[in-house]
């Protein structure tokens, strides 16, 4: 998905869930298995923005229990192997996630970044 000004403004709470899950053919896949999807952010904040999710709804770190375990360890091996790609070919990496109200969509994502701002 590209960033264009005719594209429709999602107003949802959980943009993993309601579009970009279901319709990850559609997306700048970097990795994707019967847990977690990878891939180039839709309307990226950074140079290079990635974004990974746990497929099964999970809302956010601080809400993540005992039940979420097998989720978790694969989302942040997945997230380790798309930082290390990101911090080889650029020469650095973050890696943040956001609770409370600085996340918008209410689904557990962790974003992985390099660059300057857009």
């Amino acid at each position: 998905m590209s960033d264009t000004s005719s594209a429709p403004v999602y107003r949802g709470t959980d943009f993993y869930c309601d579009v970009a899950i279901p319709n990850s053919e559609a997306l700048d896949v970097v990795h994707e298995d019967e847990l977690v999807l990878a891939y180039h952010h839709t309307r990226p904040f950074w140079q290079v923005h990635l974004v990974a999710v746990p497929k099964r709804h999970i809302a956010s770190l601080t809400a993540a229990g005992p039940e979420d375990e097998a989720d978790l360890r694969a989302l942040l091996q997945v997230v380790t192997d798309v930082a290390r790609r990101v911090e080889r070919e650029h020469g650095a990496a973050a890696v943040l996630t956001n609770l409370g109200a600085y996340q918008d969509s209410k689904h557990l994502h962790i974003h992985v970044h390099s660059g300057p701002q857009r």
